[in-house]
Formats: C-alpha cells, structure tokens, sequence
C-alpha cells in the first residue's frame, strides 16, 4: 500500500511498500524512521478515515486498513498560529494528533495559564478586508522555539497534574521557560500585561455581533473537544482563536494567574467594547474608567499584577477559614417595596407598580407580609432563595436600588423584583440574596465581606463632576474605552468628562483590585456567560434562541427577545442526543421535558456546552490540583466518547 513520509522540512516523498496487513504500526514507523534522526513525534495518518494510527501494538489488519488505504507519516505537532483573546497572534506548536481538549491543555501549559479546561478553540470570524488592506502584517509572536516535553503520552500527563490547578514554578516572576530568551520574556510580557488600545480606525473595522443571530453563528464555529485538529480539517499553520468558553472561573489567584487574569479581562473588555454583551449607560462609563486607569498603570507598573507572597498566603488563609459567627443574627427584618405579585402566571411575576410590604429574611428564605404587625403571623408568600439567581438594578444617580430574583420552580423560574430605599438597605439585603442562592444564612461569615464589596462597586458611581473638571483637559481616546453605540450618541468631548468623572473613583485602586473589579462588574451583567444558539423546539414552527448560562438554560423568543422559559440545571434529571435525528433531549424534575433540534450549529455543540458547564461544577478546592479528563468526555463527547 502507499505510504507517504514527510521530512522535518515538510517536504513529501512518496515511496511505495508492499506492506503486510500483520505488521504492527510501530514496526512500520521504524522501517519509515531514518535512525539518524529524532522521529519520536511522528505517527502514521490515514487519510481516507480521517484518524491517526496511534496504538502501536495493532497490526493493520485490526486497525481496519486495507491495500487501498493512503498512510501519511507525519509529525504530530505542527506550527498553529493561536489569536488571543487580547487580540494578538502567536505561533506555536501544537498538537496534531490527540482530542482538541488535550490540546488546549498544552496551549494552556506553554502560556502558563491554570484551569485549561474553561477554555476551547474555535475558528475565527472571515473579515472582509479591502485590497489596500492586504499588504498589512500582522505582529506574530513565535513560541515555535521552546521545547515541548518529548512524548504526547507524557506531555498529556504532565499538563494533567501541572494545569488544572497547581501552582506553576517562577523564575524571576516568570516561569521557567519564558525567562530563556529577551524573545520569550518580551512574550510573557505580552501575554500577562494589558495591551495599548488598537487605533480607532482599526476598533472600528472588527467584527461587531448585530444581532442575537449572528452571536449564534460566533458559537456554532467551537471545534468539537473529542476529536484531534486534524480530524476538524485544521492544517498546518491555520489560525484558530483561544478563547474562554465556560464561564465559571476556578480559584483565580493573582500570583500566579497573571497572563490567565490580564486575558480574561480583554475577553470581557472587547466583548462589551463590540457589544457581545449589553450594559447601561453607567456601567459603560465606570467600564471605561476602569480601562482608562488599567491602562495607565499597566505602562507605568508592567509588574504590578505580581503581588506580595506573604499577603497572598495571608489572604488565601482568610478566604479558607471559614468560620461561623456564632453571635450574629441569622434574620433580618426590613420594610421593602415590592410589585404587587399574584402568582396567576407562575412563570413571570409581571411589574404593575411597587407596593410596601414588610420583609423577613430568615435563613435562606425572604417571607413578606402586609405590614410589621403582622409579622408574626402566617407571611402572603414564603420564598426559598437556594439556587436561584439574584441581579441588580441599580442607577446611583437616580436613585434606583432594585434587585431581581430569578426563583427556581417546576415550570421554570419565577421572576420578582425588590427596590430598596438606599444604598444601605440595598447592599445589606443584596448580600444577604446572594448568601440565600448559595444556601448560606445571615450569621456567615462573608456577609459582612459581601456588604462591603457591594458598597465599594456603588461607590464608584456617585458622580464628583469637581475632581472631573480638573482633569478635563487630559486627551484620552475615547473608542477605545467606550462602545460605538456611545460615540453614535455623544461626542468625544461630552464623553470624555465623564470617564474622568468615574475614573475619580477607582484612581487609588491597584492593578490587580482595578482588573479584579472590571471582572466583578462583567460577571454582575445580566446577559453575562449565556451563550446563544439558534433552535427549533420540537413542536414549534419558528426558530427559537437557546441561551446556554453556566447554570441554566433559556429559551427566548427569536422576534422579541423575551425569556419564554428558564431551566435549571440542578433540576435536570437526564439528557441525550438522537444522533441518527440530531435531536436533543432533556428531562427535568417534575416531569418536565424538552426537545430541540439544532439550526446555526452541530448539535454535538450544544450537548458539549451543557455537559461541559456540569463537569464544571463537579470541581473544588480540594481536587483542584488534578483533572479528571474521562469524566469530561463522558459528560461531552456523546457517542464519540474517548
């Protein structure tokens, strides 16, 4: 049968054999090798089946390859040029032969970036670049050049135990390998401090979502985890994105996450910046401050993420000691004003005006009554807050202070909405939600943390147009901290002294706080995490959008774009995929089912999302320094399960 062989220069040479279909494949590699030189990463590829050989002991006969078969001796790691998530480009070798998910996995090992399994690979929207266009280079950083682990089996089993969670070995602040070269460290500093802002002119030709729709088709370009680069027909110096996919981020810590921090912030700054996600007017404004003051401080401190040993372990030993406050009251009484709710339409508690009721909140449960006299009694409504999903609403200026509760029920989720009077009932009774949705009471010992956390975020709302006025005259470029629906409604100049405004309040924050903030505030959007695909419910005559959420699923109304129905996924009994049909499948409690098929993506896509988010949430501190990958592609790969 032909096989061809490729040299270390990519040059092919055919050579015809009369091969057995007894002989192993690791004896047909030998006879393939020269001795001469180093072919321990080459395997054998079988183009016509779209699959690597890489189980030496088989012979070709039980491999299933007959006389008509055509075997590429190849390299199983090639260059791969990777565009970051901070909008740079780096060349590197990647691996070829193993599923995409082991990939990313020494991606992840040679970027120095902790918890690989939150991040994938996807195929990069196609531009439209005009002919003056062309000539224009791109910076490429080429890591090409440090060594990799010699053995696939070996390097996989080395990012198992080093990636998920452990702590990386430093030199001179950097690991290892970056500190080789005035190239390799020019890279980490690439990789680890935020990056000036692109020009207007370039801001403004990136690809820009215009509609639900076409963020279904930025996630319907995931490659599938299961199956190797090559298998997704990915060659040889092709361009792929490294992305954060899901977004639950495990234990970030500054020291030793710096390039997996300053990356997750330009995913979640370029995703509002090019209005991926939605936020208001006064949000944009403290983004934008944020970016601002990240980006002064990142050229005039390139190692201020680095932060001090001693506090790090300190504060590590706070955050692991959790300690009861034996004392503090586990109940808080507060006159609240609520909407009317009457649960005719248990699905959407509808807002036809707020009324006063006198609110309980007693362990992880809020129970309102019509006033304080009658607190005693027998409450309108008792509500268990564990597991639901807790928002704010909040506009400073105005004045409004509103929390949105997301309350989990058989149907769905039961929509209610509480506005406070102040910010100090907001914050108390905002932490004390976000405790309820974990299952934790009032007498935790992070309540007091959590309230203020909260007041620092509305702190750097309130206005200080004297401290603005001041610093009027600085010349900031306004594109780059602020999205294009912003410049559509204000000019640069009325843009500018409100940045400065907010930049008031977050000027004496240090880098890390100033990034740790950006993230808070993202991670506190309402659209943050979700996912959109666009579905047909069986049943259904229209297209419909699926929003994937780290810990629920959404169905929305493709024309509208109101949420119809919301599922969670601690109710979910079971789910599958009808592969022959391309169906999905899915039961929840109380025996509550839904089917869909697929329309702008595969529907292994979808499967992988929420298999993925529920192998997520099987992770903890404890086991955080191992991987279990076998359960990943049990919960993932479907029938194409390793």
């Amino acid at each position: 049968m032909p096989v061809v062989k490729n040299d270390p220069q990519n040059r092919r040479h055919i050579s015809d054999y009369n091969v057995r279909g007894k002989i192993v494949v690791v004896r047909l590699c030998l006879c393939l090798a020269e001795m001469k030189k180093d072919w321990s990463d080459h395997a054998l590829w079988w183009e016509q089946k779209q699959q690597w050989l890489l189980r030496p002991a088989w012979t070709l006969d039980k491999c299933g390859i007959h006389a008509d078969a055509r075997l590429t001796f190849t390299p199983q790691h090639k260059p791969l040029r990777l565009g970051l998530p901070n909008g740079m480009t780096v060349r590197l070798r990647a691996c070829f032969s193993g599923p995409t998910f082991r990939t990313v996995m020494g991606i992840c090992k040679l970027l120095s970036m902790r918890h690989p399994e939150e991040l994938s690979l996807l195929r990069p929207v196609e531009e439209k670049k005009k002919k003056k266009d062309k000539e224009a280079q791109e910076e490429v950083y080429d890591l090409t050049g440090v060594p990799l682990t010699s053995g696939a089996d070996e390097m996989y089993r080395h990012a198992a135990l080093c990636l998920s969670g452990s702590v990386p070995n430093l030199y001179n602040g950097m690991p290892a390998h970056f500190a080789d070269s005035p190239q390799t460290e020019a890279v980490y500093k690439m990789l680890s401090i935020s990056q000036p802002p692109p020009a207007p002119e370039v801001i403004a030709k990136m690809y820009r979502p215009a509609s639900v729709v076409d963020k279904a088709h930025i996630h319907s370009r995931w490659l599938d985890s299961s199956r190797s680069l090559m298998q997704q027909g990915i060659q040889e110096n092709d361009r792929l994105w490294l992305r954060f996919k899901y977004y639950t981020f495990h234990e970030l810590e500054p020291k030793y996450d710096a390039v997996r921090l300053t990356q997750l912030y330009e995913q979640a700054r370029w995703a509002i910046l090019l209005e991926d996600i939605d936020c208001t007017e006064e949000e944009m404004m403290l983004f934008g401050a944020l970016q601002y003051h990240i980006n002064k401080v990142s050229q005039s401190e390139p190692q201020a993420m680095m932060s001090c040993p001693a506090m790090d372990d300190l504060d590590s030993a706070l955050q692991s000691l959790e300690v009861k406050m034996e004392g503090e009251s586990s109940s808080m009484d507060m006159l609240l004003t609520s909407p009317s709710i009457s649960a005719s339409r248990p699905k959407r508690l509808t807002l036809k005006g707020y009324k006063q009721y006198w609110f309980v909140f007693k362990d992880a449960s809020i129970s309102y009554f019509k006033s304080k006299e009658e607190g005693f009694g027998e409450p309108i409504q008792k509500m268990d807050l564990k597991g639901c999903e807790v928002a704010g609403d909040v506009n400073v200026a105005g004045q409004k202070f509103c929390i949105k509760l997301l309350i989990p029920s058989p149907e769905g989720m039961n929509e209610v909405y509480l506005r406070c009077e102040n910010e100090q009932q907001y914050s108390r009774w905002m932490a004390a939600c976000r405790l309820a949705a974990k299952g934790k009471s009032l007498a935790d010992s992070s309540f007091s943390s959590e309230v203020k956390n909260i007041q620092a975020f509305l702190s750097m709302q309130h206005s200080n147009p004297g401290a603005a006025s001041a610093q009027n005259d600085e010349n900031i470029n306004t594109h780059s901290l602020v999205s294009p629906r912003y410049h559509k409604k204000y000019k640069p100049k009325q843009l500018t002294p409100r940045i400065l405004e907010a930049y008031q309040n977050v000027a004496q924050l240090s880098l890390t706080d100033a990034i740790l903030r950006f993230l808070q505030i993202w991670q506190a959007l309402p659209d943050f995490g979700v996912s959109f695909f666009v579905v047909r419910f069986k049943g259904s005559r229209k297209d419909e959008v699926l929003g994937i959420a780290p810990n629920r699923l959404i169905r929305i109304d493709l024309g509208v774009g109101d949420v119809v129905k919301t599922w969670r996924y601690n109710n979910m009994r079971q789910w599958n995929v009808n592969w022959d049909i391309r169906q999905v499948a899915i039961e929840f409690d109380g025996n509550v089912n839904i089917a869909f098929g697929c329309v702008t993506a595969d529907c292994k896509i979808v499967h992988e999302y929420i298999g993925g988010y529920i192998f997520m949430s099987t992770r903890s501190r404890e086991q955080s320094d191992t991987l279990n990958e076998e359960l990943f592609h049990k919960l993932t790969g479907g029938h194409e399960a390793l």
